[in-house]
């Protein structure tokens, strides 16, 4: 049988594979990866849209988000809320904006003003596809998940397709993609097992965000995919009528310092699958003496087990 170069998946040597640069990791400098898909996840009435919006015009504007987190790849943005009118979500656009001293006629941000969009309609996702296409964005954010589709979220395969969808538009216009969504209200020791439906919700992220609420303040922790974990961070929602936005509670305190041993298992951790000495190394970009001696140790101590495929938790 004759087989066409177009009969062929798209294929790469491994070595012609271009590396990410250092500087081009992050999107949101120990927030979100570049090009990361992921989920702000938290329980009702914890500043999900807030901190989606604030990721948004820090990203348009290359203002640091929640004034402590540097933007590396700046764009434009194209934001999605379903629960809010078009006037609610310039308030609070304009509010963050006055807060920052950015003037809000010059900021590189879109919003979608449908009355509906469902991922689970041809129709709209055909349209969302062009609207990506033709903007461009560095980000886009879709808020509430639960409003934008019409599946069972405890059905695998629904939120599969859902998913893939999103990883797909992400891959091809190498666009950040982030939702939020709920979570339930049972407690777990990892912040991600308490999204609301199927776990695939979890396993999805590059990068996920979680908010909490600890008395008068917010909780914010990130994991990631291919970086170390930070926070928890405490957070408030600051400011007065038309300058209200997220803010550190002590912006002078850096995000959590990981030791190499933390990093190490914190990639393992997120892996369904064995990982290599060498994708290690390269993951957390650190010195071979310094990566050696953390593997040896964490091996004595029984953290970790080597295997023909690489290194996975014990």
């Amino acid at each position: 049988m004759d087989v066409t170069p177009t009969d062929l998946l798209p294929t790469s040597k491994i070595g012609a594979v271009k590396m990410l640069k250092a500087e081009d990791e992050w999107l949101i400098e120990s927030l979100w990866l570049s090009n990361a898909a992921g989920i702000i996840g938290g329980q009702p009435k914890v500043c999900k849209s807030w901190l989606g919006l604030d990721m948004a015009i820090s990203v348009a504007s290359q203002t640091p988000c929640i004034g402590r987190f540097a933007v590396k790849n700046p764009g434009p943005s194209l934001v999605y809320l379903a629960e809010d009118s078009a006037y609610q979500v310039r308030g609070r656009v304009a509010g963050i904006c006055k807060s920052r001293g950015i003037a809000i006629e010059n900021l590189n941000l879109t919003l979608i003003t449908s009355s509906i969009l469902r991922l689970d309609d041809e129709g709209d996702r055909d349209r969302l596809l062009r609207t990506v296409e033709s903007i461009r964005p560095r980000l886009l954010l879709l808020d509430p998940l639960v409003r934008l589709h019409s599946l069972d979220e405890n059905n695998s395969r629904d939120i599969a397709m859902l998913l893939g969808f999103l990883r797909g538009l992400q891959r091809t216009y190498e666009c950040a993609v982030v939702l939020t969504h709920h979570s339930n209200k049972r407690s777990h020791s990892r912040p991600g097992q308490g999204l609301r439906g199927s776990s695939d919700l979890h396993a999805f992220g590059d990068s996920n965000l979680y908010l909490s609420r600890k008395g008068d303040t917010l909780e914010l922790s990130a994991e990631h995919r291919a970086a170390a974990h930070v926070g928890p961070l405490e957070l408030r929602l600051a400011g007065e009528g038309e300058t209200l936005g997220l803010e550190l509670v002590d912006a002078s305190v850096a995000p959590k310092s990981y030791s190499i041993e933390e990093k190490i298992f914190s990639l393992l951790d997120q892996s369904e699958d064995p990982i290599s000495r060498v994708s290690l190394r390269q993951s957390l970009k650190i010195n071979n003496q310094r990566f050696g001696q953390a593997l040896t140790d964490m091996l004595k101590s029984g953290d970790i087990v080597a295997t023909s495929d690489g290194f996975t938790l014990a």
